[in-house]
């Protein structure tokens, strides 16, 4: 019974996980009060992104806002 219970809880666990990484979300920076638009992020781009934000043409590096959709 303890072995189910262990496999169970490792199968579920490994499921959240992959389920997490495709994940995705609508992101966006702010500039002088407007947003501007970046589209859908997902998975480990998703992660990056919020990471280290986004650069521009200008090399400005802009801190990212994603949420759900």
């Amino acid at each position: 019974m303890k072995k189910t219970a262990i496999l169970l809880l490792s199968i579920t666990t490994i499921g959240a996980i992959s389920c997490n990484k495709n994940e995705c979300h609508e992101c966006h920076y702010d500039i002088n009060g407007t947003e501007i638009e970046l589209g859908e992020y997902c998975g480990n781009d998703l992660s990056d992104i919020e990471a280290n934000g986004y650069t521009d043409s200008t090399g400005t590096v802009h801190t990212v806002h994603c949420h759900e959709h």
